[in-house]
C-alpha cells in the first residue's frame, strides 16, 4: 500500500530542510507525531536511528537509509509483520519548492488491517504535509 502527497512550499529549500531533518521537533507542527526520540547521537544521515510515537499506534523504530541534504532522505521500520518505507523529497521550483512525502507499507500484519491503517495513514501524511507548509512558510516570513 503506498500513501503520497505532494504540497507547494513557500519557502526555499533550505528551510524546509532544516525543519524536515529536525525529527525530534516534528511534534510542534504537526498532530500525527507525539514524540521523536533519536537514539544516536551526532548528525541525522544515513544510519540515524529515531523511536517514532504517533497517536493509536505502538512506538516504531525507524532508521535512515537514504539521506540527500537539501533534497531528502528516506527512512523504513520493520516489526513482527509489518515494513514501511517512508520518503520526504524536495524539489525547488520559482518561489519555494514542492515536498512530496510518501510512505510505503506491507507485511501480513498490514493487510490484515489495510482499511484502518490506510485511512489513519492518509490522514496523518496530510497532518504532516499542511503541517510542515505552515511551518516552513512562517520561518520563512521571519527570517
Amino acid at each position: 500500500m503506498r500513501i503520497e502527497r505532494s504540497i507547494d512550499v513557500g519557502a526555499p529549500p533550505e528551510v524546509v530542510w532544516a525543519v524536515m531533518s529536525d525529527v525530534e521537533r516534528w511534534h510542534e507542527w504537526t498532530e500525527s507525531i507525539s514524540r521523536i526520540d533519536r537514539l544516536d547521537g551526532g548528525e541525522f544521515g544515513v544510519g540515524s536511528r529515531a523511536r517514532v510515537r504517533q497517536p493509536g499506534f505502538a512506538p516504531a523504530l525507524w532508521q535512515v537509509t537514504k539521506f540527500e541534504p537539501l533534497s531528502g532522505f528516506t527512512w523504513e521500520m520493520s516489526s513482527l509483520g509489518a515494513h514501511a518505507v517512508g520518503d520526504h523529497r524536495i524539489v525547488a521550483r520559482a518561489g519555494g519548492c514542492t515536498v512530496t512525502l510518501s510512505v510505503d507499507m506491507g507485511g501480513w500484519l498490514l493487510r490484515l488491517v489495510a482499511s484502518r491503517i490506510r485511512d489513519v495513514s492518509r490522514k496523518f501524511v496530510e497532518m504532516e504535509a499542511q503541517g510542515l507548509k505552515r511551518r516552513c512558510e512562517e520561518r520563512a516570513r521571519t527570517r
